[in-house]
């Protein structure tokens, strides 16, 4: 295998096994195990003005070979022994349907060999919404493929043309409608913070999402890569990027709309990398290591602070209970959200219990 395909190592299991649920759609059966395979820009025919896949995957593969595949998908299994079940081969970083038609076979056969050896149960990928067709869905159908993901970014037409995206939210739609004819599980991928966008245009992204109800989304704060030519546009002063404290706000408000509407939201952020954490791959922007985790934990407040607004007058001590999995949700960030309620409502002391038998988004006062 050559050592510039070589994607191995605990960080990077834990980079797309972690945090969300990746598959706590209805229509998915267990918490699958990711192996993603990078392939950086192939298949691009347009360079959208955030785009540096490269910085993204920390990898300058251009195209796995058959022995690079076969390593990627051992290593990481290697590293995860426990995790053998509902088992992913996951081509992200381009645009897949997009290769060249021997090139995209190539991936797959491979792919399914590897799956006919029992390394593996099924395939993934994401795609742009355009490379969309019936032409290629023929193409594609014999392979044990189950999961299809589009990267949408925005359903703003205007947004998308300022981002230079190459294609409409109608591509979207035409899309998304033709994966569930020929049978797949379907998602898409949204940006907060792209160049045009203000609240209103990401309230009619997510109501056009809505109606088109996909069987998950991801949300992503756009931030400012090395190289890219929103990089240009930021130190020329063109662009402007929200705060941490912004993008959590606007993804909570994709997040409340979408749970409301029974979407469920597998991811909120860029997975954390060794090579995004230090920093000098991102020019500026939204990035946090725990950005989902930061949503969590605002809509945690919101969820507490209403219910304390509503059940006054409120005891010196207050006590509320969670599900196990959520205590470090509700405590929020460095214990921000007892201190900020605690602040709030005059608290003596804000006390946490844990109670399993409670969802994992509900919060309870004793």
């Amino acid at each position: 295998m050559h050592d510039k395909t070589r994607l191995t190592g605990l960080n990077l299991i834990q980079l797309f096994n972690n945090g969300t649920n990746p598959n706590s759609t209805c229509c998915m059966t267990g918490k699958p195990f990711i192996i993603p395979v990078f392939i950086p820009h192939q298949g691009c025919p347009h360079q959208c003005v955030f785009c540096n896949q490269k910085t993204i995957t920390g990898s300058t593969a251009t195209f796995p070979d058959a022995e690079s595949l076969r390593k990627i998908v051992f290593d990481f299994l290697d590293f995860a022994r426990a995790h053998r079940t509902n088992v992913q081969i996951a081509f992200y970083g381009g645009n897949f349907l997009g290769l060249k038609a021997e090139r995209l076979c190539f991936l797959l056969n491979k792919a399914t060999d590897l799956i006919h050896q029992g390394a593996a149960d099924s395939i993934r990928f994401s795609t742009r919404p355009d490379t969309i067709t019936d032409e290629r869905l023929k193409m594609i159908a014999a392979y044990p493929i189950k999961i299809i993901e589009l990267g949408a970014q925005s359903m703003d037409d205007s947004v998308l043309k300022k981002i230079k995206r190459g294609h409409s939210s109608r591509d979207t739609e035409k899309a998304l409608k033709l994966l569930r004819e020929h049978g797949y599980v379907a998602g898409l991928q949204l940006m907060v913070g792209l160049p045009d966008e203000d609240e209103a245009s990401l309230l009619s992204t997510g109501r056009y999402i809505v109606n088109l109800h996909p069987d998950f989304v991801r949300i992503y704060p756009t931030v400012v890569l090395k190289e890219s030519l929103l990089a240009r546009w930021y130190l020329e002063g063109r662009y402007f990027p929200l705060s941490i404290k912004e993008a959590v706000e606007r993804v909570k408000i994709l997040y409340r709309l979408f749970q409301e509407n029974d979407i469920p939201v597998i991811r909120m952020g860029l997975q954390a990398s060794e090579d995004l954490d230090a920093g000098d791959r991102i020019v500026a922007g939204p990035y946090h290591p725990s950005f989902g985790e930061l949503v969590y934990s605002a809509l945690f407040f919101d969820k507490a602070k209403k219910m304390l607004e509503n059940s006054k007058p409120l005891p010196d001590t207050i006590t509320l209970k969670v599900n196990p999995r959520s205590l470090s949700k509700m405590r929020g960030h460095k214990n921000r959200n007892m201190i900020k309620l605690k602040a709030e409502f005059r608290a003596i002391a804000i006390d946490l219990v844990c109670d399993s038998s409670l969802s994992e988004d509900t919060v309870e006062m004793v």
